[in-house]
């Protein structure tokens, strides 16, 4: 199997893509590519001998039919500088591998994350796990980062006061607030990645992961770019129906159904998910 060379990815390795506010990604390595997956699911050698059409047909016949052991021939290693509260959410993929910037060994950066004033927002009231869509009004929302940037200052102070009494470094870092920018190195497979996007690229998520997952995803089509294409028509523009809903659009369509129809709660989230085009 040949080794898979891509101009455009080559480009941009170790380009730092900012992200948040002092937070960045970058692609540090990458092994494989469209042709990668071609050359797995056909079991090939060398560079092939179908055409673009056919090769791009076949990636996109294995991805809508869940045929995922070809993208596992593709493998991403990301940079990423990021807030300790993201890469909480991100390590629940527990696909990926890892290796982190260790506060037991090394003295934290004074680097915290502040949301911009349009993302300061008070807690939903449709959603127990994210913030309204509107904003605080602009000096209210000042007030609110002022607030957040005097307890980072404070906490850090105490930190190296500590650090700079000798005490360990380990117990020292304790009392860092989950604003602090961690480092990690990322490795995930480009089928567990598609998972990871799927999830994080969503309404649903929290905006500052969905930032990363945003820029993530723009790299990867340097990588694989007809597979990310096939990924954007199947998934992240596609619907996933349940037994009921199948039959709920069936029955709008003028066909047969020997089923119940939807009702109540049910039929709210069939009728938004059919306005949002996302899963609920």
């Amino acid at each position: 199997m040949a080794h898979c060379i891509v101009a455009e990815a080559e480009a941009i390795l170790d380009k730092e893509y900012p992200v948040l506010d002092k937070g960045f990604v970058r692609l540090v390595d990458y092994l494989g590519s469209d042709e990668r997956v071609v050359q797995a699911a056909r079991v090939s050698y060398g560079s092939g001998t179908k055409s673009y059409r056919e090769d791009a047909a076949l990636i996109d016949y294995l991805l809508r039919n869940e045929h995922t052991s070809p993208f596992e021939q593709v493998v991403l290693t990301f940079h990423v500088k990021l807030p300790i509260f993201v890469a909480r959410q991100m390590i629940r993929h527990r696909t990926a591998r890892l290796n982190e910037i260790s506060g037991r060994y090394s003295v934290m950066k004074d680097d915290f994350y502040v949301p911009a004033p349009e993302d300061v927002a008070l807690q939903s009231s449709d959603n127990k796990q994210g913030r309204s869509n509107e904003p605080l009004a602009p000096e209210a929302a000042e007030a609110v980062r002022d607030l957040l940037r005097l307890g980072q200052k404070e906490s850090y102070d105490d930190y190296l006061r500590l650090v700079n009494q000798g005490i360990a470094r380990e117990l020292a870092r304790i009392n860092l607030p989950l604003s602090l920018y961690t480092e990690w190195y990322w490795q995930i497979d480009l089928h567990n990645l598609f998972h990871f996007l799927k999830l994080r690229l969503d309404a649903h998520a929290q905006k500052e992961i969905r930032e990363y997952a945003q820029v993530m995803f723009e790299i990867t089509k340097k990588v694989a770019p007809r597979c990310c294409e096939s990924f954007e028509r199947h998934i992240l523009g596609g619907l996933r129906f349940s037994k009921e809903e199948l039959a709920e659009l069936k029955r709008r369509l003028g066909m047969a159904v020997d089923a119940e129809s939807l009702s109540g709660k049910a039929l709210e989230r069939f009728e938004e998910k059919l306005r949002s085009g996302r899963q609920l």
